[in-house]
């Protein structure tokens, strides 16, 4: 009776009256009675129950209680699972506390025999099992752990339907695992909005009077505030300021979780003072900070958090009052939380963290340079401690990065180097492609970091340094990640037999990831994410051979410099703190060109221009281009052709650009002054495009034999599916026959009934040239459905990427919008062309907007006569010659000049 009173007031009298009477209950029951194992199970329920509340402290004596129960009931005896139960308990909260590793594997070894015992405990089972595991993954942060904790979570849900007991229990559990825990490490909001679905479920099942609500609502706000953090809606923290206050009443003083309630209310009001800056919320939430910490125990295992937020709230009160007693509180707690922390625990990252902004606010009031430098060792720290998830360090490191910057400390250029790896390290952690483009886009404003990176290199005079950086920043980036499946394995192969075995499994493996697509949901695909595990695995092994020590790692200059084997290649960079060009030699260091222009100037300019590509057409359109035209060429090209002047680059050569930012969605290769006897850069040079400098390296590495069979394979759709006809379809594609069914080796043609999806994929996975003329439907707001309209449906960018083509050599794209992407990510570069290009093929022609069904066929008459070299065989490297001449002829006709330029190369 005493014992079910506790469990129901949480008094400490009549938890101490339960334990002596279970006490003499077991001296009047000695060994060999009846009820001694019974007798011995209530006194360790009983003082395990004292423990976890924190009311007794002797665990040890508690877990030999349960063995020796235990010992009493072998397996056949019909309480044996219940005594596991017992055990299994104890161990896994100890180990909680103490941090006593064979506790925890003791316990997952009794929870598998426990399964094992029949579907009416599995449930019972797999609930124990995933507290050991996320109590490992709160030591030690390894997402495995959460991963698998999460797994068996769900199961223990589906175990209990509607109307079971223990469904709200289950369902407050998972929702914690994946708001609380994996969220933080992951960052995937489908987890924290989930995890909102299922603790507001708990709740409902938790009503008013029932035993565990306060636990479902300081869950539930929880939840709602870490939603509020990611998305900035003020209904969430209102309503998340709203639960704790309710469950804090169901929490008063003496309650064993008034003191945790205490510190999730402060947080929350906390939170919304950064939002709203209303004081009272402040006062108020530092008043139960200190309530919190005052009832907390020095050894209580949560006093940390409490330090470092009250830290927090310290800071935000100084920089109001900008009295030092307040910033030395701060700094002081933070130095106490990280005291008490073990070396590997996952929440000193906070402590350094809030220690760093500490001696940041400070220095910020009271300029002392020493306050800077601690900042910034803080910061340094926080974004290097191993067992903290990717999505907290990186956030840290832009706190680096801005703090960095804002005061000109020296550290800057590391703090973007670190954010470069973590970034990628993180994109690299999920477990499909669409994943990890939404892990990459997670961080809303984290697209300018590659680029201010690249300036920052450029600012403190090492351009070799913002070539590595420009590309490095560009591998989170779609098609360079999957490029990563996609790498060739030719050196590896021929090394030596190891090397050729490597290869083998890199292969299947990458090609299992290539094609798990559609996954978006990291727990609906263990499968992925052990192929992914295997994949890293192999990695690991291949870079341990000699020579391959940097198989798949960011490329240094030395080797990125090979892009520029056949011409310069010029990455433009548009950044909040300069506007650059680097001329990227093979034989030189990279020579950096300053431009005439802003960031914001270029981004206005590229918001006119993609407006205006829409009206292309209408009248006073040409006056409007030739005005853009000429402010790219004054601002940016013009500086780059005089530097590529300097550095004996001779008009007629062949040049490559590599934008950046906003410059991706610009015309560069068509800049110039558009009047009589003055310069234009069409005039100057022959451009090209490349994504990155790695992709241009390894089509120049694809070099295919010269007597090898030229299969040229021409696809036309003029009557597709739901679409408008396009009559000029049929005589463009008479016309490319005409020019090249005598010189390829095979020439097939697709068209109309035929050119179906099926079929196109088919055809394309056997031919190395194509020719394709159809509608381009370009898609914005979902680029990856981008698609070539077919009799039956859409050709879409991931049937490309699908796609197993053999030793891809050409593509022409005649359709309108293939090289139209993202608006809002301009560097992903997700269009027709790209995932042409992706797919293997070297050298590829694509359209920026719109293109005349006449200029179309008068383009690829010319283009396709010039495409042959002077052996009678195609050549793909004539591909930018072959467009050059092509719409230089043209001018001569009375085109207009959108059309002239709307064409654009890209490749070797």
């Amino acid at each position: 009776a005493q014992f079910a009173e506790y469990a129901t007031t949480g008094t400490v009298s009549h938890l101490n009256d339960a334990v002596q009477r279970f006490q003499l209950v077991l001296d009047q029951c000695p060994v060999g009675h009846p009820d001694h194992e019974a007798a011995l199970t209530n006194l360790a329920s009983a003082r395990l129950r004292g423990y976890t509340q924190n009311h007794l402290q002797d665990i040890d004596t508690t877990i030999s209680l349960f063995r020796e129960a235990l010992a009493l009931r072998p397996q056949g005896h019909p309480d044996h699972a219940s005594s596991l139960l017992g055990l299994i308990r104890a161990l896994t909260w100890r180990y909680g506390k103490e941090s006593t590793v064979v506790d925890i594997h003791e316990s997952a070894q009794l929870m598998l025999e426990l399964c094992s015992l029949g579907y009416q405990f599995r449930h019972k089972a797999l609930h124990r099992l995933s507290q050991a595991l996320e109590t490992r993954f709160q030591q030690c942060g390894s997402i495995d752990d959460i991963n698998e904790t999460i797994q068996l979570r769900r199961e223990a849900v589906s175990l209990c339907p509607q109307g079971h007991s223990d469904r709200s229990l289950y369902l407050n559990d998972l929702a914690v695992s994946l708001g609380q825990h994996r969220f933080k490490q992951q960052g995937n909001p489908n987890d924290l909005d989930e995890a909102i679905s299922l603790h507001e479920e708990a709740l409902r099942l938790r009503s008013v009077g029932h035993e565990s609500r306060h636990f479902s609502l300081d869950n539930l706000g929880l939840a709602l505030t870490s939603r509020f953090r990611a998305r900035g809606d003020i209904d969430d923290i209102t309503r998340a300021i709203s639960l704790h206050r309710e469950a804090l009443r169901l929490r008063p003083p003496g309650h064993p979780q008034y003191d945790t309630t205490l510190n999730n209310l402060a947080v929350a009001l906390d939170t919304r003072y950064d939002e709203l800056h209303v004081s009272e919320d402040l006062d108020e939430a530092i008043d139960w900070y200190r309530e919190s910490l005052r009832v907390k125990r020095l050894d209580h295992p949560e006093r940390h958090l409490t330090l470092f937020n009250l830290s927090g709230a310290l800071c935000s009160l100084f920089i109001h009052t900008q009295e030092n007693k307040e910033v030395e509180e701060a700094i002081s707690f933070c130095q106490e939380s990280l005291e008490v922390l073990p070396s590997l625990h996952p929440d000193r990252f906070y402590s350094y963290h809030r220690l760093g902004q500490a001696y940041i606010t400070r220095y910020c009031v009271q300029y002392e340079p020493a306050d800077l430098s601690l900042a910034v060792e803080n910061f340094r720290l926080a974004s290097g401690h191993p067992t903290q998830g990717f999505p907290n360090r990186i956030l840290n490191t832009l706190w680096w990065v801005d703090e960095a910057e804002s005061h000109r400390h020296d550290s800057a250029l590391e703090a973007y180097q670190v954010f470069l790896e973590l970034f990628d390290n993180h994109v690299m952690a999920r477990s499909s492609i669409v994943s990890r483009r939404e892990a990459a886009t997670a961080f809303g404003d984290t697209h300018s970091l590659p680029v201010d990176a690249a300036s920052c290199a450029i600012r403190h005079d090492n351009p070799r340094y913002a070539v590595e950086l420009a590309e490095h920043g560009r591998r989170a980036v779609f098609w360079t990640q999957l490029a990563r499946f996609r790498t060739t394995l030719d050196e590896l192969s021929k090394a030596h037999h190891t090397g050729a075995i490597l290869a083998e499994e890199f292969k299947q493996l990458s090609f299992c990831l290539r094609n798990a697509f559609d996954q978006s949901t990291e727990d609906q695909s263990p499968q992925i994410r052990q192929v992914t595990m295997e994949w890293d695995d192999v990695v690991s092994r291949i870079r341990m051979l000699p020579d391959f020590s940097r198989f798949l790692l960011p490329p240094l200059f030395s080797d990125l410099r090979k892009a520029a084997e056949e011409g310069p290649v010029i990455i433009v960079n548009a950044s909040q703190y300069s506007c650059d060009a680097l001329i990227v030699l093979s034989d030189r260091d990279p020579v950096h060109v300053p431009t005439n222009t802003t960031q914001t100037e270029v981004s206005d300019l590229s918001t006119e221009f993609q407006s205006l590509s829409k009206e292309f057409g209408s009248f006073d359109t040409q006056h409007k281009l030739v005005k853009i035209l000429r402010k790219l060429w004054h601002d940016i090209v013009d500086p780059v052709v005089q530097a590529l002047g300097a550095s004996n680059v001779h008009p007629g050569s062949r040049i490559w650009w590599c934008p950046t930012a906003e410059f991706t969605l610009l015309p560069l290769h068509a800049a110039g002054l558009y009047e009589k006897k003055r310069d234009s850069l069409p005039h100057i040079y022959i451009s090209s495009y490349t994504p990155t400098l790695a992709t241009l390296v390894r089509a120049r590495q694809q070099v295919p034999r010269d007597a090898s069979p030229q299969y040229f394979v021409a696809i036309g759709q003029g009557n597709p599916d739901g679409g408008k006809p396009l009559e000029c379809v049929a005589p463009e594609l008479a016309v490319v026959a005409q020019r090249l069914a005598p010189i390829a080796s095979s020439f097939t043609l697709l068209e109309d009934s035929d050119a179906t999806v099926k079929a196109a994929v088919n055809v394309l996975n056997h031919h190395q040239w194509l020719h394709l003329a159809c509608h381009g439907m370009p898609n914005r707001k979902r680029p990856f459905e981008s698609s070539f309209a077919m009799r039956d449906g859409p050709l879409m960018i991931k049937d490309i990427i699908r796609s197993d083509w053999q030793n891809p050599e050409f593509a022409f794209l005649s359709a309108c919008h293939t090289t139209v992407g993202d608006e809002k990510s301009p560097d992903e570069s997700i269009h027709l062309a790209a995932a042409m290009q992706f797919s293997g093929f070297r050298s590829v022609i694509g359209s920026m907007w719109s293109v005349d069904d006449e200029v179309a066929q008068e383009v690829v008459s010319a283009f396709y006569g010039n495409l042959v070299d002077g052996s009678g065989r195609l050549d793909c490297t004539r591909a930018a010659m072959a467009l050059h001449k092509a719409v230089k002829k043209l001018r001569r006709s009375n085109v207009p000049l959108e059309q002239q330029i709307v064409f654009v190369h890209i490749g070797v």
